[in-house]
């Protein structure tokens, strides 16, 4: 992103952005062309608010989004690294711009700092709202850099009680302690990365520990940032998201989603990119289709675990493979879920233990670990906020996830997915629509 001491902060260029945005875009292409789709910005920590000229820095951010295109050198890129993108996407990608217009971004102040935002004052309090719509194929490229742009204005203008003292050799350390204890890890940390400066630190740290330690037993594997992956030649990673089961669950119904989704996934990349994500309805959910056909278990070559308890998810997995009749040890787990190095290597020990191969994808806790300045070791907590696909065709659509009693999308909706899956609906149950 550009130089925090700018006014406009943007992404380093298109593919400052996550590997599955592309190949789920491609997806979206084959299947959807034209479906309509719509997103919406959910902050979730009520206690930490933005301010106007925070939010007036954001929408002139915002609105250069559309100078953003991919390079000649770029698409070469893409074509080599990534060659299950196909010729036909990459001129579809080379043509692409962001169209500022499909965005809604309104300023909503406390109740407090209503007659402050009334007179234009900077200072003023307030959360943001962003919706965004448009054709699916189009808007799904807004979702990542929109909030890494957001998160990077929030750290230059509102909270600036940080510096970079020591970023470097604490990523440096994580990684050196992940890969002496055997971890396989990806950097996943775009969307709710510090600053660009910050992702570009820790991605230079982290393969710096790689070298600096040959005979270690773990390996980056590489990152999910595009650009990233690029600048450093290292593997791009990533593969499909909820918005994909959410959207083919709204289109095509929930009673056998999860196979639907992943039949529809494959019809686009046969033999690569085949590992599913379970929590999308949750992972209970998911195993019904899962086990209904052998191929799934047996061509796919793994699962990810991205919400709940991570230490029932590797247990189950082993058992739903010995029950289909399929070598749980040639199969591969990647946790993704709030992972630290603590979590990360509790949970490597454990499928050492089950006798499972895992992979761990490790965000915020790379891309946004920091201290206040003022305040010797209190933690200067990274923004909480996600942008999730909100309807496809006018339908809405929902996420369920592994947190059962926290779900996202449409109340009626909600309830009538949980009907149909079995889960329970009670009274302590937060829906975020």
């Amino acid at each position: 992103m550009s130089d925090p001491t700018d006014d406009i902060v943007l992404p380093a260029s298109l593919l400052d952005t996550d590997l599955y945005k592309f190949t789920m875009q491609q997806a979206v292409l084959q299947h959807f062309p034209g479906v309509e789709g719509t997103y919406r910005f959910t902050h979730r920590d009520k206690d930490v608010f933005f301010t106007r000229a925070c939010f007036e820095r954001f929408q002139r951010s915002a609105s250069q989004f559309n100078t953003l295109h991919l390079s000649r050198e770029e698409r070469e890129w893409l074509a080599k690294a990534c060659p299950y993108l196909k010729p036909a996407y990459l001129d579809y990608l080379a043509a692409y711009r962001f169209k500022p217009e499909q965005l809604s971004l309104r300023f909503v102040p406390t109740p407090d700092d209503e007659d402050r935002n009334a007179h234009g004052d900077g200072f003023a309090r307030g959360q943001i709202k962003i919706d965004v719509a448009g054709p699916w194929q189009d808007t799904i490229l807004w979702e990542v850099p929109l909030m890494a742009c957001l998160s990077e204005i929030y750290f230059t203008t509102v909270d600036k009680d940080w510096n970079y003292d020591g970023q470097e050799e604490q990523a440096y350390d994580k990684a050196k302690t992940l890969l002496e204890a055997g971890c396989i890890f990806s950097e996943f940390g775009t969307r709710r990365r510090r600053s660009y400066r910050t992702h570009d630190l820790i991605m230079d740290a982290i393969l710096r520990a790689q070298r600096d330690n040959p005979s270690a037993t773990g390996k980056v594997a590489g990152t999910s940032n595009m650009h990233l992956a690029k600048k450093y030649n290292v593997t791009p990673m990533g593969t499909i998201a909820h918005e994909w089961f959410m959207g083919v669950g709204a289109l095509r119904g929930y009673e056998a989603v999860n196979a639907t989704a992943l039949r529809l996934w494959e019809e686009v990349y046969p033999n690569v990119l085949l590992i599913a994500l379970t929590d999308t309805f949750s992972t209970e959910a998911f195993y019904k289709d899962f086990v209904t056909d052998k191929h799934f278990a047996q061509h796919w070559i793994g699962l990810r675990q991205d919400s709940g308890d991570p230490y029932v998810f590797a247990p189950r997995v082993k058992q739903v493979y010995e029950q289909l009749g399929v070598d749980s040890s040639s199969k591969l787990i990647i946790f993704s879920d709030a992972l630290n190095v603590e979590k990360a290597l509790k949970l490597k020990k454990q499928c050492d233990e089950l006798g499972l191969k895992c992979s761990f994808g490790i965000g915020t806790s790379l891309s946004n670990d920091f201290k206040k300045a003022s305040r010797d070791g209190e933690k200067s907590r990274a923004l909480n906020m996600v942008i999730k696909l909100s309807s496809v065709a006018g339908k809405p659509t929902v996420k369920i996830s592994d947190e059962i009693t926290k779900n996202t999308g449409d109340p009626a909706t909600v309830r009538h997915v949980k009907e149909i899956f079995g889960i329970p609906i009670s009274e302590k149950d937060e829906v975020i629509a």
